[in-house]
């Protein structure tokens, strides 16, 4: 199977959705795709422990993708072999009535994670320029000056909060928060295929939703938003990447791979050295266990 190369998925010029694949064929069976994913498990595994002694930096991933694009199997698979106190996985539905008491971005502020951990946002703070674009009457419940109906969310109000949110990640990113945004780029038909299984296939009924095809109906406005916002928001402290998401396996393993080599970047995450004193008597302690 050939090497995976970040590059090849980061954001760096404007994108244009419809023209970026969303299947990679590859000549690998599941079984090379899955052994591959568990190699790189292992060494985010292991960084993350020295990253937890480090307790200088932490790691924001955050996953968007359209429903059934493979967001909670992804966070299933790649992240399993972490040790629980290092990584935190928070997925952000409807804001509760406490969240709607603070602005919209508190709610992502007060779910960074801490210095030496890893925090998935499944789904993000970008469903507030998503999901209120398509439904822009979601932003009424935030009660906010000024807008008191739809017909007062003007442009200017989608390219302020765009501009917000570029500026909440730089100042995470200025202050230690590594940050890497996943967009699973699934097709339409490939959604249909799996929102067809859920209803076919009895242990995944529990999946399905009517409302899976009522915001099915908005493909082409979620594309459309999620485009503008991948283009105005892929920066260099806050990169994006679109991976193809048609195949799960393949989708689990690109974007194990790229934190990884994200991650190998910052040479200066290691071990700390052990203060010298307590280094020298090493001895002395050993006898005092030994004799308690």
């Amino acid at each position: 199977m050939k090497s995976i190369d970040p590059q090849d998925f980061k954001v760096t010029d404007k994108i244009k959705l419809k023209k970026l694949p969303t299947l990679i064929k590859v000549e690998a069976e599941d079984d090379e795709k899955e052994e591959k994913l568990d190699k790189v498990k292992e060494k985010l595994s292991d960084l993350q422990d020295i990253m937890y002694a480090h307790n200088k930096y932490s790691v924001l991933i955050c996953l968007q993708g359209m429903d059934t694009s493979g967001k909670d199997s992804l966070v299933r698979e790649v992240f399993k072999e972490f040790n629980p106190r290092g990584v935190v996985v928070h997925s952000f539905k409807t804001p509760n009535s406490t969240e709607l008491e603070h602005d919209y971005l508190w709610r992502h502020y007060i779910a960074l994670p801490e210095k030496g951990k890893f925090a998935i946002f499944n789904r993000t703070h970008y469903e507030n320029v998503l999901v209120t674009r398509v439904h822009p009457e979601f932003i009424l419940a935030e009660n906010l000056p000024g807008i008191n109906s739809v017909d007062d969310i003007t442009p200017k109000f989608w390219k302020n909060r765009i501009e917000q949110i570029n500026n909440f990640e730089k100042h995470i990113a200025e202050n230690g928060t590594i940050v890497m945004k996943f967009f699973l780029h699934l097709s339409k038909d490939e959604q249909k295929n799996r929102l067809l299984r859920r209803l076919e296939e009895g242990k995944h009924n529990w999946k399905f939703s009517p409302g899976d095809l009522k915001e099915r109906d908005h493909w082409d406005e979620y594309q459309q938003y999620y485009e503008e916002a991948i283009n105005q928001t892929s920066t260099d402290y806050a990169p994006w990447y679109v991976v193809p998401a048609d195949d799960k396996d393949m989708a689990r393993y690109i974007v194990a791979k790229i934190i990884w080599e994200q991650m190998k970047q910052y040479t200066d995450i290691q071990v700390p050295e052990l203060d010298p004193e307590i280094k020298d008597n090493f001895d002395l302690y050993k006898k005092k266990l030994e004799n308690s």
